[in-house]
């Protein structure tokens, strides 16, 4: 089926600086860039039918622009204020209905960037599948539209003032005080990679996998346990725990004595961004020193995250332009291929964690193979969720047995510092 929307506004603009960045990683990757979808699904509250549940989805499209997005050539952003979106009706599960829904990549000019299916057990909707297009939004952004969707199913419609538009943002960061912001993030950038390696995983691993690129899973409770008592004995948050163990061990296995590192950040700190469905994440760039006790590194390291942080707010084509100048004064190409991403919704927290609890939680350990594919655009990728540690790397710079005992060094990393 499909849901007929329309909505006051159109038009067009460049692509803001998230969606740029994400653009940027989906050529380096294509035709893999499946890679970049991603989905959520919604347990309908209450009893509802399928008309009912179209109409919400209808006012979901209508209120975020960004759903109705296409991508313009030349390349920018062209909101569309008409038009249809199929739907999918099944009676499948809705985790294997997300997975196939997500398993092909976007027409990005020519297909919303939003597919939906509807789960029905009888004539009642019980779940909404939503999979999105990473130009569209990132998971942060997803959020804002399961919460909206969520509302617009109890009561009708969403309160207050009209979801922020991705084209004010891209005027905005056009302008003279987006240009203030990113000659900021710029000048860090330019200090950073004065003086960071060239690359991070340059040498070959000498056995590469066929599909190249793969991804394990690292499931271990004594792995959480062991982080969120290093973050309360050096009073600081579990992401700065993990962000700086996963750099240690990237420089160790790199051979670097300095890490550089590309950690996902959110952006989500003004205002005009909070209620936004679109794609704000973007990479900062982390730098540390990793040789030495890995207490000191973790000391230096939350300063260095927020910086970071900051810079992760840019615009890509300052990043580029500083990318490109260093690279040259070298003579190599200058880029860290090394990604950190903590896709939690929240951090869990420091606690307390007694040296029985870590030894009761070790045997619980497991690590899965997820996923292979041939494209990719980094060559190192850490991601953190609630199911665990994540790494998805080339094997052709990082083998599968590194790749493993990558992720059981972290876990034996963090459960010692926790002992101590």
């Amino acid at each position: 089926m499909t849901i007929r929307f329309s909505a006051p506004d159109s038009g067009t603009a460049p692509l803001t600086w998230g969606q740029r960045a994400i653009w940027e990683a989906v050529e380096r990757t294509a035709p893999d860039d499946h890679y970049f979808n991603f989905g959520r699904v919604l347990k309908v509250p209450g009893t509802r039918t399928v008309a009912e549940v179209t109409v919400a989805l209808t006012a979901l499209v209508e209120r975020h622009g960004s759903l109705r997005t296409l991508l313009a050539d030349p390349v920018g952003q062209r909101l569309e204020a008409t038009g249809r979106m199929p739907v999918e009706v099944t009676t499948g599960d809705p985790d294997k209905v997300m997975a196939e829904l997500a398993a092909t990549r976007f027409d990005y000019h020519a297909e919303w960037p939003l597919r939906v299916a509807l789960v029905l057990d009888g004539d009642t909707v019980t779940h909404v599948v939503l999979v999105f297009c990473h130009l569209a939004t990132d998971g942060l952004g997803s959020d804002v539209a399961l919460r909206d969707l969520r509302t617009l199913l109890l009561r009708g419609r969403v309160s207050g003032p009209p979801a922020p538009r991705p084209l004010d943002l891209a005027h905005w960061q056009a302008g003279p005080q987006g240009r203030q912001v990113a000659d900021a993030a710029a000048a860090h950038w330019a200090d950073e990679h004065a003086r960071m390696p060239d690359t991070m995983f340059a040498g070959p691993s000498g056995d590469p996998a066929d599909p190249p690129i793969r991804r394990a899973l690292l499931r271990s409770p004594a792995l959480q346990l062991a982080t969120r008592a290093v973050a309360l004995a050096n009073r600081t948050s579990t992401s700065t725990v993990l962000l700086a163990a996963t750099a240690t061990l990237a420089g160790r296995c790199s051979g670097s004595g300095r890490c550089a590192m590309l950690p996902i950040v959110g952006n989500r700190f003004r205002r005009d961004t909070l209620g936004i469905v679109s794609t704000l994440s973007q990479e900062g760039l982390f730098t540390l020193d990793v040789d030495g006790d890995f207490p000191d590194v973790l000391r230096a390291a939350a300063p260095a995250a927020m910086r970071a942080y900051r810079s992760a707010y840019h615009d890509p084509a300052d990043r580029a332009r500083i990318v490109r100048d260093e690279s040259d004064r070298r003579g190599t190409a200058v880029h860290p291929n090394c990604c950190f991403n903590d896709m939690r919704f929240a951090d869990p927290g420091p606690a307390a964690c007694a040296p029985a609890d870590l030894d009761a939680a070790l045997p619980a350990t497991a690590l899965e193979w997820q996923m292979s594919q041939d494209k990719l655009n980094c060559r190192f990728c850490v991601h953190v969720t609630t199911e665990g540690v994540s790494l998805t790397a080339d094997t052709r710079h990082l083998s599968s047995d590194a790749i493993e005992r990558y992720l059981y060094a972290l876990e034996d990393l963090l459960v010692e510092a926790a002992r101590r």
